[in-house]
């Protein structure tokens, strides 16, 4: 009686571990892909002020892969908050970045934008 119900334990786990191994080989790796749409609502809340500091660094400073001109607006992104920003300034009730990190963040913003509108228009002519 053992033996049977041994076997029948054995069979049942082997089904188990089969199936999750074969969910995890055929199951694709999740992926993030930043589009310009991300990085304008990034730029949005921190130009209103209602951005973290970890929300924008998980966002700035993961390379974009996809796109060297996204990678390009990340980067100066980054020296921005490198030129212009103080880490701790949200704690003291105070802005992401200075008065001149946001105008030429403003202005990094304005270009993204205008050229993610131009992209769209030449798509659906």
């Amino acid at each position: 009686m053992t033996v049977p119900l041994f076997l029948l334990v054995f069979a049942v786990c082997v089904v188990v571990i089969g199936s999750v191994l074969a969910v995890l080989m055929l199951a694709g790796t999740p992926r993030y892909r930043t589009e310009p749409e991300h990085l304008l609502a990034l730029f949005d809340r921190a130009l209103g002020d209602d951005l973290g500091e970890d929300e924008w660094n998980a966002t700035i400073l993961y390379p974009i892969r996809h796109s060297d001109y996204l990678d390009g607006v990340r980067r100066r992104a980054r020296q921005l908050m490198e030129d212009h920003g103080r880490f701790g300034r949200l704690s003291r009730n105070k802005s992401l970045l200075d008065k001149e990190g946001k105008a030429e963040l403003r202005a990094l913003r304005d270009h993204l934008n205008a050229r993610t509108q131009l992209e769209r228009h030449r798509v659906h002519k």
